[in-house]
């Protein structure tokens, strides 16, 4: 999951992924900046949340309208 700091959509992604039982890696696009060029190559503005399953499904935005 591509997250940044602060970001209120980016707590409900972890809430929403934790009462699934989910294990996740989060990537903050703010710290590296091959982490900021995979998330834009996802999610063309940026947009945070930003969630790659397993197997390859991009959900972008906390309600995937990102």
């Amino acid at each position: 999951m591509y997250v940044k700091p602060g970001c209120p959509y980016c707590d409900g992604a972890r809430e929403r992924l934790g009462a699934q039982g989910l294990d996740w890696e989060e990537r903050d696009a703010t710290t590296r900046p091959d982490w900021r060029e995979e998330l834009f190559s996802l999610s063309p503005r940026g947009v945070v949340p930003t969630i790659v399953e397993a197997d390859g499904t991009v959900t972008v935005g906390l309600d995937g309208h990102g």
